[in-house]
């Protein structure tokens, strides 16, 4: 009996709460930039098409390029969304989407070493991403406005 009082809870909240898909995502999408004297980040993201977001940012000093990252949104095996980074175009590392909702959205990956959260939230023509570890220290935040 508490099996199937567990199922019928299930089922109701996943009509509720749908499982969440790459374009739930679309408030991301857009050129975003910040400006701290000489420091520069820029950061955008593709519309979702195919299931997919494609994305760049990049982060320099005055002319000078000091970082670049290649990203992309798309389904995992099991069909939750995921923050894929190439950090200088290496390796990528995989942050599955753990909470999202109308503007925001946080992904984790608790085995990386740092960052093991990645967080973006969208204010306006304002949007702050954030990493930090897993229980929230070390946290790093960009407020970004929409170019």
């Amino acid at each position: 009996m508490k099996s199937l009082l567990a199922a019928g809870l299930a089922m109701m909240l996943a009509a509720v709460n749908p499982a969440a898909k790459v374009d739930d995502l679309a408030w991301m999408a857009g050129q975003w930039s910040r400006e701290d004297g000489a420091r520069w980040t820029e950061e955008s993201w593709t519309r979702p098409r195919g299931g997919v977001m494609l994305g760049h940012s990049r982060s320099g000093r005055g002319a000078d390029l000091r970082e670049f990252e290649f990203l992309r949104i798309a389904a995992g095996e099991d069909g939750t969304p995921a923050y894929i980074a190439q950090p200088g175009g290496g390796a990528p590392v995989a942050f599955r989407l753990a909470q999202h909702d109308a503007m925001s959205a946080t992904f984790e990956n608790p085995a990386h070493d740092y960052p093991q959260r990645i967080r973006y939230a969208r204010e306006g023509e304002r949007m702050i991403a954030t990493i930090s570890r897993i229980d929230g220290s070390k946290a790093q935040s960009w407020d970004y406005r929409r170019r």
